[in-house]
């Protein structure tokens, strides 16, 4: 089972929106461009088909409210700063970022199977 936290859902959340996104996410456990290369095991290739699967899947079925879609559409799909997104959703920029940091926490927990919790973190559904 792949672990997802708020860093990884983060880095992976452009890709719901933009197929081309997932050309600049760089794998964590691939080796660095001028190291030579070695044979793969298939059963430990890179798990990014996979986490863009999930993302997706976790964006359509986790339990997110209207404001933390917006939210996440307009940092994540629109790239836009948390004061921009502030006035279009007609709240502050610090409504903005609670909106974001519950909607990254419940993609999170969704993926995970866990329940989330305000504050969710992977750490906190490893014990």
């Amino acid at each position: 089972m792949i672990g997802y936290d708020r860093g990884l859902v983060e880095r992976l959340l452009p890709a719901v929106w933009d197929v081309e996104a997932a050309y600049g996410i760089r794998n964590p456990q691939a080796p660095d461009a001028d190291m030579p290369k070695g044979t793969v095991d298939p059963k430990t290739a890179s798990l990014l088909f996979a986490h863009l699967a999930d993302i997706r899947r976790g964006w359509a079925a986790a339990p997110l409210s209207v404001g933390e879609r917006q939210a996440l559409v307009l940092r994540y799909g629109a790239d836009l700063t948390d004061d921009e997104a502030g006035v279009l959703q007609g709240v502050t920029d610090r409504a903005v970022r609670y909106r974001r940091e519950r909607g990254v926490g419940k993609i999170a927990a969704h993926l995970n199977g866990a329940e989330y919790i305000d504050g969710y973190d992977d750490a906190g559904a490893a014990a």
